[in-house]
């Protein structure tokens, strides 16, 4: 990706990033509204880069998708309520659109462990954190790694 689009697209993922992050903190929801942009933005990209580039993309939005909503229906039948909803899944999509599949674990670790300080740090139950802010921070933090070579 040529390096004036690639900033470019840095800032526009950095602000809605940032914007999805402050809603999340605010209502604990992530809307359709920025997050399918994004996961089209994410293919957009990835079509750029050719054919073998649109297929890592593909399978990682439609992996990043299917872990989360499948963790999150498997927390709701187990308790009763639900703990991690399909906004998150779709964020985690659009990561994986965005970064391809090999990078989803690396970004969930990111996010989770991030999550798990604050919640440590803070001694807040794990319902009161919105994990969107996380999987920002993780999605970010891989698209600049892997713009400098220290992720694949």
């Amino acid at each position: 990706m040529p390096e004036l689009l690639w900033f470019v697209s840095t800032c526009v993922l950095a602000a809605v990033l940032v914007r999805l992050s402050w809603i999340d903190i605010q209502t604990q929801r992530l809307p359709d509204r920025f997050t399918f942009p994004l996961i089209a933005a994410g293919l957009a990209f990835a079509a750029v880069g050719g054919w073998s580039t649109l297929v890592t993309s593909i399978i990682g939005g439609t992996v990043g998708f299917a872990l989360l909503a499948l963790l999150g229906q498997y927390y709701f039948s187990r308790k009763g309520r639900e703990g991690l909803g399909l906004g998150d899944a779709k964020l985690f999509a659009a990561a994986g659109t965005w970064l391809g599949w090999p990078a989803l674990p690396v970004t969930m670790l990111i996010a989770a462990t991030s999550a798990l300080v604050f919640v440590l740090i803070t001694r807040r139950t794990a319902t009161q954190v919105p994990f969107g802010p996380w999987l920002s921070l993780g999605f970010f933090a891989v698209w600049l790694a892997q713009f400098v070579g220290w992720v694949n």
